[in-house]
């Protein structure tokens, strides 16, 4: 592989996960969805949640955001290794908000990814979630509402 095309994949594979967090934040499902690929896993331990398909992951980040009254995400990078038309990788993720039932929720996270190179572009084959901190105090703060 030449080093233009392993600086182009790198470039690709963060596009990617930045993607993942904007299609969440804007409740995107159909296009959060198509970042995977068609047999593609996200997982997110934690909360009990493996779902294998384009088809179950649009329903799952459906079904999982209607729990939110507000959300936020932030991606961090992390690492890439290549290995042809495949990769591995890390992003560190930031995440708070409230749920509907007035909890609310901090963590910092580990995304652990596979990617695959396809005619689309990459996309994920595996995405598990790892919480390494979690706060469940009140958030002192609330929505942005402009007056």
């Amino acid at each position: 592989m030449s080093d233009l095309q392993a600086v182009a994949d790198r470039v690709e594979i963060e596009a990617l996960r930045g993607e993942f967090t904007d299609a969440a934040l804007m409740r995107d499902y159909d296009r959060f969805a198509a970042l995977f690929s068609p047999d593609g896993v996200w997982a997110i331990p934690d909360a009990g949640v493996k779902l294998i398909s384009q088809a179950e992951i649009r329903a799952g980040i459906e079904r999982l955001q209607a729990n939110w009254e507000y959300f936020m995400q932030t991606v961090h990078p992390g690492t890439i290794r290549l290995d042809g038309g495949t990769a591995s990788g890390r992003a560190y993720i930031t995440e708070f908000g409230r749920l509907r039932d007035g909890s609310s929720h901090l963590n910092y996270s580990i995304y652990h990814d596979r990617y695959q190179r396809t005619p689309d572009g990459w996309r994920f084959t595996e995405r598990t979630f790892e919480v390494r901190y979690l706060d469940n105090t009140p958030l002192a703060g609330s929505p942005y509402s402009p007056q």
